[in-house]
């Protein structure tokens, strides 16, 4: 997988206690029991640690890890 995906699944783990078995590109937020709510945390913490802006609605509980990690990939090449 990405780095990015990487990055994402290391936050999953290390910030929010989610068990890395459970992570996969198919996965969804919702799989892992995961709402609207947790996904602002996420994606704040994701901007801290990527350094990038990213738009609030770029993930939501049915998208899965793998599309999400796509669309930080493809902001991350535009703000390149």
């Amino acid at each position: 997988m990405t780095t990015t995906y990487e990055k994402m699944a290391d936050v999953l783990v290390e910030k929010f206690g989610v068990d890395r078995d459970e992570l996969r590109p198919d996965v969804t937020f919702e799989d892992l029991e995961m709402d609207s709510l947790f996904l602002v945390e996420f994606v704040l913490t994701l901007q801290s640690e990527l350094g990038l802006k990213i738009d609030e609605d770029a993930a939501s509980p049915r998208d899965t890890l793998g599309a999400v990690a796509e669309i930080l990939e493809a902001q991350i090449a535009r703000a390149s």
